[in-house]
C-alpha cells in the first residue's frame, strides 16, 4: 500500500527551554497507509489531541517531519493547507469549535463557502445534512417537544422573530434573549407572559439574501394562535424541503 500519512520523529514542545516546558510529543514516528484503519489510545495528557492537530494540519511540529501522501507539509502555504482542511481531511473537534454569533445551518454551510458553492447551492446542501432527505421532520419535532414539555427553559439565540416565539410559547420557554429580535416577535412575547431581552430590535427578520422577509416570520405573520402557528410552520417547512431536496 502507498503511504497516506508518515511522521517522522515529531516533537512538539511547549515553553521550550524553560521550567514549564511540556513535551507534548516527544520523538514520534508513525505511518499510515492508505486505506488502514487506526486508532490512537492513551492516557489523557499523552499527546493524542496534539498529535490530531498535526495530522490535521491544524497546528506544526516543534521538530521532524510530517509527510501527507509523500509532500513535506511543512513547505506549503497557508493556502494549500487550507485547502487540506477543506477537501483531504476530515476532522471532529473534540468540543463543538462552532462560531457562536453563525446559527446551526451557517456553520454548517461555512466550509462550503470556501468551496466556492452559491448560495443557494450552500443552503440546499446544509437542510439535506441536517434533517436527511428521508427524515420524518414531524415525529421528530413531536419527540423534541415532548422532552421539553414542562421545562422552565431560558433561551438564547442569534435571531427572534414571532416564528420563533411561537415555538418557545410551544416549548415553555419562560425567558428569552435574542441578538435580533423582531417587533412581531417581542410584540408576541410580551403577549405571551415571556420575559425577553435582545440587543437590536427591528421591523422584521429578513430573509438570507436580505430582499424580503424570512418565509419563517412571513408564514405565522398573521398568526396569533401557537399551536395554529407551530401547524402552520411545520406545513412551510415540509413544502421547503419538497421544492429545495
Amino acid at each position: 500500500m502507498a503511504k497516506l500519512i508518515e511522521l517522522r520523529d515529531v516533537y512538539k514542545i511547549y515553553s521550550e527551554g524553560l521550567e514549564s516546558e511540556v513535551r507534548a510529543l516527544d520523538g514520534v514516528s508513525l505511518t499510515i497507509e492508505k486505506g488502514e484503519f487506526v486508532a490512537i489510545v492513551g492516557q489523557s495528557g499523552s499527546g493524542k489531541s496534539t498529535m490530531m492537530n498535526v495530522l490535521g494540519c491544524l497546528d506544526v511540529p516543534t521538530y521532524g517531519e510530517y509527510l501527507l501522501e509523500g509532500t513535506d507539509v511543512s513547505e506549503l502555504s497557508d493556502m494549500q493547507l487550507s485547502r487540506i482542511r477543506n477537501k483531504e481531511i476530515g476532522f471532529i473537534f473534540q468540543q463543538y469549535n462552532l462560531i457562536q454569533s453563525l446559527s446551526v445551518q451557517e456553520n454548517v454551510e461555512l466550509p462550503l463557502v470556501y468551496q466556492g458553492i452559491g448560495i443557494d447551492d450552500r443552503h440546499e446542501l446544509a437542510v439535506h445534512a441536517l434533517l436527511g432527505k428521508e427524515a420524518d421532520h414531524t415525529v421528530a419535532c413531536k419527540e423534541f417537544l415532548e422532552f421539553c414539555k414542562g421545562t422552565s427553559a431560558t433561551v438564547t439565540d442569534v435571531v427572534v422573530g414571532k416564528a420563533a416565539a411561537m415555538l418557545f410559547k410551544k416549548l415553555g420557554v419562560v425567558s428569552v434573549h435574542g441578538k435580533l429580535m423582531s417587533e412581531t416577535g417581542a410584540d408576541f412575547l410580551e403577549k405571551s407572559g415571556i420575559t425577553f431581552t435582545y440587543d437590536t430590535l427591528t421591523d422584521y427578520i429578513k430573509n438570507r439574501k436580505g430582499t424580503d422577509m424570512c418565509p419563517m416570520e412571513k408564514t405565522v405573520l398573521k398568526i396569533s394562535d401557537a399551536e395554529e402557528g407551530f401547524a402552520a410552520l411545520k406545513r412551510r417547512i415540509d413544502e421547503m424541503m419538497k421544492t429545495k431536496i
